[in-house]
């Protein structure tokens, strides 16, 4: 009985519409908003359970702990919520594709975020389809194309700015992890601390199409070699 009360709370939107970005010729970003109904619900269920870790990085001869924190999910494995179930159902039905488990990440304030970059450890980049759903404080989401050299500082070549609220579902597709790069664009100043907690949900499903990418991804060691940084993403 819980569990269908739970899923009656916490349920996709049948009548939430989808918007398709197209980036260029092979890659785009779908949004629905208000995708997911009783977000505030799952939100305040995830922070209170899930068990949130910190990770660091090497980064230039020091490990550095990441600015935000993070847990998952694999399948076979119990649910974090059981309303999780069916949007991941409702996901890879909509795009066919199965994923074998999903990421969440916890922006604690305005002071987390993640600097600009691209999915490279799934390898395989021609074909790729990554839903993200928030929940929570809505922050800016940020893309731009890989490899673009941005004069404007603050936004740092940002041409996209969808800004997700809670409930809100973005789904990126087709090269949009080979030739765009996405941001959780850290927030300066008093402001950031006054920002709410941000969680969301990553659903990442790759087709082995094309040639894997074989350089380095953003979570590889960065250190120095005579001189120069070692290359990452």
């Amino acid at each position: 009985m819980t569990d269908q009360r739970e899923t009656q709370e916490v349920r996709v939107n049948p009548d939430a519409s989808f918007e398709r970005i197209q980036l260029d010729a092979t890659s785009w970003v779908d949004v629905s908003r208000g995708w997911l109904i009783g977000a505030g619900l799952l939100f305040d269920h995830l922070l209170c359970t899930v068990n949130w870790q910190t990770t660091k990085l090497f980064r230039y001869e020091q490990h550095v702990e990441e600015r935000r924190l993070s847990s998952g999910w694999r399948r076979g494995t119990p649910l974090p919520h059981v309303a999780l179930g069916d949007v991941t159902r409702a996901i890879q039905r909509k795009y066919r594709v199965e994923f074998p488990g999903f990421g969440l990440i916890q922006y604690r304030d305005g002071n987390d975020g993640q600097g600009f970059h691209r999915d490279t450890d799934m390898r395989w980049l021609d074909d790729t389809v990554i839903a993200v759903l928030t929940l929570g404080a809505q922050r800016p989401w940020t893309l731009r194309p890989h490899g673009s050299r941005f004069v404007d500082e603050p936004a740092k070549g940002a041409i996209h700015d969808f800004a997700p609220a809670s409930g809100d579902l973005m789904v990126m597709g087709g090269r949009c992890q080979a030739d765009w790069q996405h941001s959780v664009p850290y927030l300066k100043g008093l402001h950031a601390s006054s920002v709410g907690v941000r969680i969301s949900l990553q659903f990442r499903a790759m087709r082995k199409t094309g040639e894997p990418f074989l350089g380095a991804s953003f979570r590889a060691d960065v250190g120095y070699n005579h001189g120069k940084a070692a290359p990452r993403d």
